[in-house]
């Protein structure tokens, strides 16, 4: 018999802020946290000056360089804040974590990039330096879940999900089937990203980032007629799943119940979103979630405000719905978070749908008519009372993911 599965604890840091409530309180305020960024002067040939860069996150004393010799900026961000998760939950020092009904399943893009550029020196100059024991545990693509792992001294299973855009989001679906399929009982579940010039150089380079220099503010604009493409953020978002029956005897305090999960891959082009197989994630995870459409009342979007994916996204979720079901992106508040966005945004969906307020999406004034026919969030947010809401992301690869949430 399969596992319920719920949400006991809840912790970001991001560009809206390092709390759930300073988030939600950066929200209200329908303003977006992107800036001009006068580091990226320094890169001849790069066009955006734009990012979103996480907001009053504090690294405790305790993490002294002992503690995070193995640790990127990424790595830090994912343990502070899965301790900060377990924390909430209640769990945090408790015997679950290390006795092996403890999992980890987190993602992020890729390691710490100056991490990786380190030894791309020694490839360059011919000259080992700058590297030690660490170096290599910060660089690889499970950095973020072995370091919470090794933190946290979590025995039980650890799932690596590096699968760019979706790596939180998958981080989440995957934990919930460890504990829909009874291997775990708890697990830590997320993802991360670190803000770094490389990675803006790539999408810079497939003319995907917004070069509204001047006005960050007005930026970016997904599912606008005159969107100009994305603009990257950071952060990390972690969840603590758990067995819903374990969670119950405990007296947990019960967030969300996710009923469903629905992945799939294009298998088409690596950058290209293909929007048949989109739809079909969306479906898989109603499926999954023994839904039909109309149960859901809110899609939180992957709106990346790039006109390929804003395209095909929408295409895809009118199919399935088939109405004009509400639908915002929060990356129009905190940019694009790689890694991080898939949990960050399943994070405040699920406190959305709690609070019965939705975000806009914001700088959304001329809706692109080309976009699927949806209900574009736009003003001041939109009051609605839903007991399931929808989280959605795509990412290079032709990686799909969608994660349905319960009110408990």
């Amino acid at each position: 018999m399969t596992k319920r599965v719920v949400v006991t604890g809840m912790a970001l840091t991001s560009p809206l802020g390092s709390n759930i409530d300073a988030c939600f309180e950066s929200l209200l305020k329908l303003e977006n946290c992107v800036e001009y960024n006068k580091d990226l002067d320094r890169y001849q040939r790069l066009n955006t000056r734009l990012s979103a860069h996480v907001k009053d996150f504090e690294i405790p004393p305790t993490y002294n360089r002992k503690v995070t010799r193995t640790m990127g900026p990424l790595s830090i961000m994912a343990v502070r804040t899965a301790e900060q998760a377990l924390e909430d939950s209640g769990l945090l020092g408790d015997e679950i974590i290390t006795n092996g009904q403890t999992g980890v399943s987190y993602g992020s893009s890729s390691g710490s990039l100056d991490a990786i550029i380190d030894f791309y020196g020694m490839q360059v100059d011919k000259v080992v330096r700058g590297l030690n024991s660490g170096s290599y545990v910060k660089m690889m693509p499970q950095t973020a879940p072995v370091n919470i792992s090794l933190y946290l001294k979590t025995t039980g299973r650890l799932v690596p999900c590096s699968t760019a855009c979706t790596s939180g989001s998958m981080g989440i679906g995957y934990a919930y089937e460890t504990i829909k399929n009874g291997y775990e009982t708890v697990m830590i579940a997320g993802g991360g990203e670190e803000l770094h010039a490389t990675e803006i150089a790539i999408f810079d380079t497939l003319y995907a980032t917004s070069l509204k220099n001047d006005t960050p503010k007005l930026t970016p604009s997904p599912f606008d007629k005159n969107r100009d493409g994305l603009v990257l953020g950071e952060g990390a978002g972690t969840v603590i799943l758990e067995e819903y029956e374990h969670a119950k005897k405990r007296g947990a305090k019960i967030y969300a119940e996710i009923t469903g999960f629905g992945t799939n891959t294009d298998g088409t082009h690596i950058t290209n979103p293909n929007r048949e197989t989109m739809k079909t994630a969306l479906e898989l995870a109603l499926k999954d979630a023994n839904l039909t459409p109309d149960k859901i009342g809110y899609v939180n979007a992957h709106g990346t405000a790039t006109i390929q994916g804003d395209l095909a996204e929408t295409w895809a979720t009118e199919q399935v719905f088939k109405r004009e079901i509400p639908v915002s992106s929060t990356k129009s508040y905190t940019g694009h978070t790689l890694g991080a966005c898939g949990a960050i945004e399943a994070i405040l969906t699920i406190e959305m749908m709690n609070r019965g307020w939705f975000h806009p999406t914001l700088n959304l004034t001329e809706i692109d008519p080309e976009c699927g026919k949806l209900g574009y969030i736009t003003g001041e947010g939109r009051q609605i009372k839903t007991d399931y809401v929808m989280s959605n992301n795509f990412a290079f690869g032709g990686i799909n993911t969608s994660l349905i949430f319960k009110r408990i």
